[in-house]
Parts: C-alpha cells; sequence; structure tokens
C-alpha cells in the first residue's frame, strides 16, 4: 500500500516490544467485537505471548506496526481442534502436532479496508509452509463478527459450520475452515513494509 491515501504499515514477526501493543490488540477485539470477553480457557496466549509464540520457533506472531504503534496481528501456533467441546472427527482430522492453527487475525478497526488481514494472513501461510512438520492449515472463527465470514470464505475452505451445535455456547457462530497449503512459501517475506 502505497498510494497517498493509504497509511503505510510494516509487517514483521513480534518481538519483545511489541508484546503489550499486541495484547492490546487482541484484547481490544475479544471484549469489542466478540462481546463476550477474555475467556481463560480460550484465550490463554493472549496472557503468555512471548511463551507461545516468540520462545517457540514453530510459532509465530505476525504484527502490523504503524507510526511505533502495533495496530493488527496474525498468529501461527501447533494444533487444531480439541475435542471436546469440537467433534472427534475434527479433532482427528487435524492433529497437534502436523496443524498449524491460524489465530488472532486481528485489526484495530481504524485500521481495518487496507489489506492488512489479508497480507498477514499470507504471510502466516508462507511461514507454515517454510516449517517443517505442518502439513495443514486450519482455523475457526465467528461468523457473528461482521465481516468475518465473508474474509475467511474468500481465503479458505469451510470444513464444519458448527453453528447448530452451539459448541462455543450460545450465540458463538463457529465455522471451521482450512487453507490450502502454498507451495514453498511463493508469496515473500514475512518481514515488509505495506
Amino acid at each position: 500500500m502505497t498510494d497517498a491515501a493509504s497509511p503505510s504499515y510494516t509487517l514483521r514477526p513480534a518481538t519483545p516490544p511489541d508484546v503489550e501493543g499486541a495484547r492490546r490488540v487482541m484484547l481490544d477485539t475479544i471484549y469489542r467485537d466478540f462481546g463476550y470477553g477474555y475467556v481463560p480457557a480460550w484465550h490463554r496466549d493472549v496472557v503468555e505471548i512471548t511463551a507461545t509464540y516468540l520462545d517457540d520457533p514453530r510459532h509465530l506472531l505476525l504484527v502490523a506496526v504503524h507510526d511505533g504503534e502495533v495496530v493488527a496481528t496474525t498468529g501461527v501456533r501447533s494444533g487444531g481442534p480439541v475435542h471436546p467441546p469440537h467433534p472427534r472427527w475434527l479433532a482427528e482430522r487435524y492433529p497437534p502436532v502436523t496443524t498449524a492453527q491460524l489465530v488472532r487475525v486481528y485489526v484495530s478497526s481504524e485500521h481495518r479496508r487496507h489489506g492488512l488481514a489479508r497480507t498477514m494472513v499470507h504471510s502466516a501461510c508462507d511461514f507454515v509452509a517454510a516449517t517443517p512438520g505442518y502439513d495443514s492449515i486450519y482455523l475457526h472463527t465467528d461468523v457473528n463478527v461482521p465481516g468475518a465470514e465473508a474474509f475467511w470464505r474468500s481465503m479458505a475452505k469451510e470444513v464444519f459450520d458448527a453453528r447448530a451445535t452451539g459448541e462455543h455456547g450460545q450465540g458463538v457462530g463457529t465455522v471451521h475452515f482450512e487453507i490450502p497449503m502454498p507451495v514453498g512459501g511463493d508469496r515473500g517475506d514475512a518481514s515488509r513494509s505495506a
């Protein structure tokens, strides 16, 4: 994004100084967009960012930085859906060691519609393709969040629509997706300007 109307962003793997800014973006999204707030069983990585993402070479937290501030995040961590609450067949389809799960694809509201999420997801998928041991890219989303369903349907293939099961409780519209594995991480480096 280089035209004068678009702000400039730097996309890169998170470093220790980014942790508080990344946590702020994540918690703002969880409270404002999801409306149910922090749930320890679902959001432990938000508190333990360093241990979850920075200390594990098979995990990644990408950040988008604008004017020195973290304004977007995208995470990769090994592991698929867990049974319960998810169906056993789904957990078996995505074993924890060979599945890369995309998580925390969040953009601060004032920085949306600049292509950040899409660019960060592509970079995260390239990281997965270049990391030995992964053979699938999995994610789930709450499709009640405005724009979430359309965004993921434009990039991923639906595996299971769990809205009827209520697996995450009343009012949470979970849909599970898979993204095709990129061949050879061909879209470039995770560290770039947008």
